[in-house]
């Protein structure tokens, strides 16, 4: 698995498919979760419509560089932000989204790309918005799937889903691999797929077990704040895809996504959840082929 270095303390390991003569397209991916959760086969199948796909790990996560010297204690940090002291809540984290933007814009850098496609999920969509915010001369188009603006009042998880969410991690691979069954929360109701949650559990375990970025990545997510006044002046041709039965981060997240930024396309997806079912695979990546041609 190549790495290459984004700046000189973040190293980013990553991967591609496809022909780098055409168009490319970075996929972000979002909270805990490995480059492996953009499975291969969506990877290949986008590929195969004429697009050079990019996936890669972000920061404290997989492969790419992790923040050991900056522990986050998850129950104080929760507990800091519950009752409002935000001064011992920063001083926790270590980085934030534009970090972890910066992060992928690197990347691009380093494989000599200068602009891009940008397609992110969840907490990815979070950062592809903020790739787009940031530096909006880099970002050819915007897709953000099952994501929110980091308004509070939009996109709230259900309580199942959030008890999942923060459940303790079993250190031991068979528990893992049992409790991947548990995101059965968020899923599609009509796809969701246990055998295929317990797959990439199993694989994202024996590949790159690390619990411990997960503080560090929620800490950028919640102290990074709103982007709702920024997003109204994006002019980056901007698609928004959400899954109805998302619980993980409801669809009023990405209504109001769309709702913020000017000449957005909303695209609602019946029978799915916070996940990508390969039975709507073909509706997702003709959305992606049509929006970054």
């Amino acid at each position: 698995m190549p790495s290459v270095a984004v700046s000189s303390d973040v190293s980013i390991a990553y991967e591609s498919f496809g022909d780098p003569g055409d168009p490319p397209v970075l996929l972000v991916m979002g909270f805990g979760a490995q480059m492996l959760a953009w499975h291969e086969d969506f990877c290949r199948a986008l590929a195969d419509r004429g697009r050079y796909v990019i996936r890669y790990d972000n920061r404290d996560c997989g492969l790419s560089t992790k923040f050991d010297e900056h522990p986050v204690d998850m129950g104080r940090f929760i507990a800091a932000v519950s009752s409002g002291d935000f001064p011992a809540a920063l001083a926790m984290v270590p980085y934030r989204l534009r970090d972890m933007a910066d992060d992928g814009l690197g990347l691009l850098t380093a494989l000599g790309i200068e602009r891009a496609h940008v397609v992110g999920a969840s907490m990815g969509g979070m950062i592809a918005q903020t790739m787009a915010l940031s530096f909006p001369e880099r970002v050819l188009t915007l897709t953000s799937m099952m994501s929110s603006t980091g308004e509070s009042a939009y996109g709230q998880s259900s309580p199942e889903a959030q008890a999942v969410l923060f459940a303790p991690k079993a250190a031991d691979r068979a528990g893992y691999v049992a409790a991947a069954e548990k995101e059965l929360a968020w899923a599609s109701q009509r796809y969701g797929d246990a055998a295929a949650l317990r797959e990439l559990a199993a694989a994202s375990y024996d590949r790159a077990y690390y619990p411990a970025g997960i503080g560090r990545q929620l800490g950028a997510m919640v102290l990074s704040g709103s982007r709702a006044d920024a997003l109204r002046e994006l002019r980056v041709p901007t698609l928004v895809i959400h899954g109805l039965d998302d619980t993980l981060i409801d669809p009023s997240g990405g209504r109001r996504t769309a709702e913020l930024v000017p000449g957005a396309e909303l695209l609602l997806v019946p029978d799915m959840g916070h996940d990508r079912p390969r039975e709507l695979w073909p509706d997702l990546i003709d959305a992606v082929v049509s929006h970054t041609a």
